[in-house]
């Protein structure tokens, strides 16, 4: 059994007989209290997100989680289907579960998928990716002086600051935990 100082973001545990994913915790000490752990979780089951405080020495019981790589396939109206490269099998997840990943899937690209007892709770996207511009406005001429940037547009949708060279149709890669322009791939 581990106290609730060994909490991590994404571990999974049992808390009052449902098992949980931590998305969030702080381990706090104010003045003249007692240390205690601010955890936000979210139910497997319910999908519904709760904040718990625990005493800093309260047990858990940690659930056992398997990793597995899979490949972005397609959207599916709301949802995303990812494709096991080595055994075929897909999985189809809802767009609350993928997150703010949606942003950076592009075809055949890889994720990590993360699943407690047969069911997907978390997907994990590469630090970086490499998409392309599908709409990026002519620099004007004379705005090299400094570091100026423009709005350009990726095949994912999003919107990005980029340099004033980058063109339509040419690839760059993106930091998926900033969300900005890393360089030309």
């Amino acid at each position: 059994m581990a106290t609730a100082n060994d909490l991590r973001r994404g571990m999974a545990i049992n808390y009052n007989g449902d098992i949980c994913v931590v998305l969030d915790f702080q381990h706090r000490t104010p003045g003249n209290l007692r240390a205690f752990v601010q955890a936000s979780l979210r139910s497997i089951r319910t999908g519904k997100s709760s904040d718990i405080r625990l005493s800093s020495t309260e047990k858990i019981e940690p659930v056992p989680m398997i990793t597995s790589k899979m490949e972005f396939s397609y959207k599916d109206g709301q949802d995303y289907v990812f494709t096991d490269p080595t055994t075929y099998e897909t999985v189809t997840l809802t767009a609350e579960l993928v997150g703010d990943a949606k942003n950076y899937l592009v075809e055949n690209g890889e994720v990590t998928v993360t699943f407690v007892e047969e069911k997907a709770v978390t997907v994990e996207i590469p630090a970086s990716v490499t998409l392309t511009v599908t709409d990026a406005p002519e620099g004007v001429r004379g705005d090299s002086a400094n570091n100026v940037q423009k709005a350009i547009v990726l095949e994912t949708g999003i919107t990005v600051q980029a340099p004033l060279f980058i063109k339509t149709g040419e690839k760059i890669r993106i930091d998926t935990r900033t969300g900005k322009y890393m360089e030309r791939a």
